[in-house]
């Protein structure tokens, strides 16, 4: 069987959405275990935090991935790996504010107000709320498809506040390896579309004129 065909089983999202549960569930199993190392809760709220940044990152990949090898199947998944970037951040905010903070909501408002990192981090999480909750059929038909557009093109706004929020986590200790990682392939991922939307604005449309599409 091709990867296309493969892709286009219907086996297929049912695989991929149980593969990306797997991080979830070994997290899970290190709780129910006691295998979460000398601070439990540091290290979930740490471990949610990487997973939202890696499936931000296979979720802008797989418009370039589908473009680059011809495989639009791709596209299928796309959805699917959005709604998992939101799990993890549900997860990642639940974590702080229950392991780190009890449920105090007043004293969770507090944190988020004085420390910029924590500010930022929920400043995207708000903003990719509406983005979840949109990523589905009847939201794209009640919003019109150029308005269901412009508002997932948040996601860039949102890649950003990723990179800063982990930037600022990692500055107290100064190690800035895996912030330089996940910067350098999701720059590579917003470079490759904002060449995309050049290459079509400069292309001429059918009145002669330059077009100026930009999808995500």
């Amino acid at each position: 069987m091709s990867p296309a065909k493969a892709l286009l089983h219907p086996a297929a999202k049912p695989l991929v959405f149980m593969i990306a549960l797997l991080p979830f569930a070994w997290l899970l199993y290190g709780v129910i275990t006691d295998n979460l190392g000398a601070n439990p809760a540091e290290y979930l709220i740490r471990s949610f935090g990487d997973w939202t940044l890696r499936f931000l990152c296979i979720t802008l990949a797989v418009t370039p991935l589908r473009v680059i090898t011809g495989t639009p199947a791709l596209a299928r998944f796309r959805r699917m790996f959005g709604l998992f970037v939101y799990f993890y951040v549900v997860m990642h905010l639940l974590s702080y504010s229950w392991f780190d903070m009890g449920f105090d909501v007043p004293e969770i408002a507090k944190d988020i107000a004085k420390r910029p990192f924590i500010l930022v981090g929920f400043t995207g999480f708000l903003l990719l709320t509406p983005l979840a909750a949109t990523s589905f059929n009847r939201a794209v038909k009640a919003l019109g498809a150029k308005r269901w557009q412009a508002l997932h093109k948040l996601v860039y706004v949102i890649a950003g506040l990723g990179i800063l929020h982990f930037f600022w986590m990692r500055a107290g200790k100064n190690d800035f390896a895996e912030v330089a990682v996940y910067a350098a392939i999701l720059g590579a991922l917003l470079g490759w579309r904002l060449l995309q939307w050049t290459r079509k604005r400069a292309a001429p449309g059918a009145s002669g004129r330059p077009r100026f599409p930009v999808r995500g």
